[in-house]
């Protein structure tokens, strides 16, 4: 009788470019200083841009966690209108980082 296969683990770790995670943390973290605060949805993303800046500083070893994290920087950018932040940009480079 054959084991039933692990669906959470086929395909749920997804790969990620960590430096290329890297790069577009720190380029959204030097366009949220451009941005007056204020607003809750950017505070939001500072957080989040914070806390996925401290998992990749953590040297975790799963990539699930980031790509949790990018999908939640995914929908924080996707709903942000301004013109300080590129969002769009960083939208489709997420969507590209996540096979969207």
């Amino acid at each position: 009788m054959s084991e039933p296969q692990n669906s959470a683990s086929t395909g749920s770790e997804r790969k990620v470019d960590l430096r290329e995670v890297e790069r577009l943390v720190t380029a959204i973290e030097d366009d949220l200083a451009k941005v007056r605060s204020g607003s809750a949805d950017v505070q939001a993303l500072r957080d989040e841009v914070d806390s996925l800046k401290q998992l990749l500083d953590s040297g975790a070893t799963t990539h699930e966690p980031v790509h949790d994290r990018l999908r939640s920087l995914h929908g924080l950018l996707d709903t942000l209108v301004d013109d300080a932040i590129q969002g769009a940009r960083y939208v489709a480079e997420i969507g590209r980082m996540l096979g969207m």
